[in-house]
């Protein structure tokens, strides 16, 4: 081939307020306690990722319904065609494998746009933190400053080498294709254009063999580059940026969202989305382009998201908006909810310390959301469906919103009496199982973006199954696809290790469990208000947890030496050792693994030597002889003993143990959100005491899908 053809705290709950929206085939139904409307469970909890066809206007603390048609997928943009292979075309459903992990900012403007880059950025770093870096214009010419490392690098260069450009776009990124070197930093620019990506190019190889046949020298590893030469190739043929961006937009395949930046142009930036949230900023005289309404909060409150497709025309004063089929349309202009306000630590030294001590807050918050202190009921929206007929329940989740679904398939069958399957969603989706039509499926996802979940639920709805969404996003992309979302009120976390959204979402699904248990006749009234009122108990038990706090310190003095790390639980317990394990890795670095304690002897025991520090959960209930037992195994090989139970539980092993941690006694139902908390802890303290970064470990993002 010679060249490149290119084609063309509350407490009354018993009344609802919300609005009633319609719109195309989608019909939801919002319902909000008044004395819910707290700035810290909605205000600051506004992330909107995608297009968006309906908006709540009390988005986060907004317990929703909807009831809609199955959606059909967007008809895709065409791509150009190789002369001497036929056009291409993503076989329908196949989801890309990932679609949320970097952010970008972009700013028309009347004055130097770099104090607000760096300030999106900073509201954008959950999103990766591997490097970060900005271009604008100076007299027509594309100036770039870029850092390796966290935003605080590319902050101090700006100070050293500061640019004063009226247009700007700027990236955080982390990393997908090559090293996260500056060099491969984004923006990634040519003479001609900027390029700030979120997402892959799937046929960037394809793209960069034939532009180096062409002649293009390419500088960095990025998918990212051949879109910038390749919209360089364009402007190269005379093309005018938005003909260059259009017909880009037909030779690239995957995920993105895009922010173009051109030479000699003070007054335009093009925007285009595909499977990737983008939103635009009004403004006076000025606009803004960012990945989700947190980024443009301090600059805007006025927000137009991007639907499938869309690309944008920006400037000062102006947007124009085109359709994958390249007509010109036009897309509402909302009010968004987002604070301006950076989400601050208070007195914390951590994030992830603060958010662990939050969640008293935020359970009751989610707890009161659905639970009328008054009849002590559990109290769901109306249904698409009848509760009642569901015999079979799927649970499907990655990362720690899979171990929250692991405890609700105890809960549920043992509460509720329903048949529970729970997979992770990169294995069901690729797993293909058969799914009796009339069942359930639950999705939980903190962000609602993840692309493996989202392929499973596509799945799940293609297999006749009814879809439930538990999630901290209630606008994500899985909250749009489901027909009943159950949100949880966690607010913005923003330390990378889950852990009040991990809780919330085990205080929905124990929510869920009692109202499923009831309607399928498994408990009477007398049952449901018993178990609301220990649900109802939560807050307060929550904070006598926390109360051990100095004495998990001391436990994490001797973790933090360990090598190796044996997590153990019988029951629910045991996806809490493989949380507690989950979280000791993440920001520690220690290697930790969690088993059913029974598992024990059938493998992990080997590794049992006076070296090796054992973490047993065991509350005080029908299995904690068993789990004795199993304890008892470990020291007679020398294994060293931290046990989490409660007084009656720590008393029976009582100088034995190594460390011993008590906590409240607590029904079965309610123990799960509780002894997560002090394994959180744990993990914090231990890699505190090792250097580690807590909020923003090595490796990691909050917002990333990969498979």
């Amino acid at each position: 081939m010679s060249g490149i053809p290119f084609g063309d705290e509350p407490s009354i709950l018993d009344c609802w307020t919300g609005p009633k929206l319609h719109g195309a085939g989608d019909r939801r139904r919002h319902f909000l306690p008044q004395t819910c409307r707290r700035p810290e469970a909605s205000g600051h909890n506004l992330s909107y990722l995608g297009d968006q066809r309906v908006r709540a206007q009390a988005i986060a603390a907004a317990f929703s319904v909807i009831i809609r048609d199955v959606p059909t997928d967007p008809p895709p943009i065409a791509r150009g065609h190789y002369v001497d292979k036929p056009r291409h075309r993503r076989r329908p459903g196949v989801v890309p494998e990932e679609n949320l992990m970097c952010g970008i900012i972009g700013i028309v403007a009347k004055e130097s746009v770099a104090p607000g880059l760096l300030e999106g950025l900073r509201r954008l770093e959950y999103r990766g933190y591997d490097s970060a870096g900005i271009a604008t214009l100076i007299n027509g010419h594309i100036e770039c400053r870029r850092a390796k490392g966290k935003l605080i690098n590319l902050a101090r260069r700006l100070d050293q080498e500061p640019v004063h450009g009226v247009v700007g776009i700027g990236h955080t990124r982390w990393a997908t294709h090559g090293l996260p070197t500056e060099t491969n930093a984004h923006p990634i620019v040519t003479d001609r254009v900027a390029v700030a990506h979120n997402g892959i190019i799937e046929n960037f190889q394809r793209l960069r063999s034939e532009l180096k046949g062409l002649g293009y020298v390419f500088q960095t590893d990025t998918d990212t580059e051949a879109v910038a030469i390749l919209a360089t190739h364009f402007l190269g043929q005379g093309l005018s940026p938005q003909e260059a961006v259009a017909k880009t937009l037909t030779r690239i395949e995957g995920v993105f969202a895009l922010v173009f930046l051109f030479a000699g142009e003070h007054d335009l930036l093009i925007g285009a989305r595909r499977g990737s949230p983008l939103a635009i900023g009004y403004g006076e005289g000025e606009m803004f382009l960012g990945s989700d309404a947190l980024a443009l909060a301090p600059l805007t409150r006025r927000i137009t998201y991007l639907e499938e497709g869309d690309r944008a025309v920006v400037t000062s004063r102006a947007v124009a908006i085109f359709d994958a089929a390249n007509r010109e349309v036009v897309r509402p202009v909302r009010e968004s909810a987002a604070s301006g306000a950076l989400i601050g630590k208070g007195d914390y030294p951590h994030f992830m310390l603060k958010e662990i001590f939050e969640q008293p807050a935020v359970i009751g918050d989610t707890l009161n959301a659905v639970i009328n202190p008054a009849t002590r009921a559990v109290h769901l929206p109306e249904l698409c469906f009848e509760l009642g007929e569901l015999d079979r329940v799927t649970v499907i989740a990655c990362g720690t919103s899979y171990h929250a679904g692991l405890v609700a398939k105890y809960w549920l069958e043992q509460i509720a009496r329903v048949s529970v399957e729970t997979d992770i969603a990169s294995e069901f989706r690729y797993r293909a199982p058969a799914m009796p039509r009339g069942g359930a499926a639950i999705f939980v996802s903190q962000s609602g973006e993840t692309a493996d979940t989202l392929a499973a639920l596509r799945y799940a709805r293609a297999q006749g199954q009814k879809i439930i969404a538990i999630v901290n996003q209630p606008e994500s992309s899985i909250a749009r696809e489901a027909d009943v979302v159950l949100p949880t009120l966690a607010g913005p976390e923003i330390g990378v290790a889950s852990t009040k959204a991990f809780t919330t979402q085990l205080a929905v699904l124990a929510c869920l469990t009692v109202a499923l248990a009831r309607a399928r006749g498994g408990i009477g009234q007398a049952r449901e208000v018993q178990l609301a009122g220990f649900l109802s108990e939560i807050p307060s038990l929550a904070r006598e947890v926390l109360n051990n706090d100095a004495r998990i310190r001391e436990m994490a003095i001797e973790i933090a030496k360990a090598r190796d790390v044996l997590y153990l639980g019988r029951g629910s317990a045991f996806p809490l050792a493989l949380e507690g394990a989950l979280k000791l890795k993440e920001i520690s670095y220690i290697r930790a693994e969690g088993y059913a304690a029974g598992e024990m002897k059938h493998g992990p025991i080997a590794l049992i030597d006076e070296n090796v520090q054992v973490i047993v959960l065991a509350p005080h209930d029908h299995l904690f002889e068993k789990t004795l037992g199993n304890v008892e195994e470990v020291m007679a090989r020398g294994g060293r003993v931290m046990m989490i139970s409660d007084t009656e539980g720590v008393a029976r092993l009582a100088d034995r143990l190594a460390y011993s941690i008590a906590l409240p006694s607590c029904d079965p139902l309610v123990m799960p959100l509780l002894y997560a908390i002090p394994m959180q802890l744990l993990a914090y303290h231990t890699a505190v005491l090792k250097g580690s970064d807590v909020d923003q470990p090595r490796n990691l993002a909050k917002s990333v899908t990969v498979e």
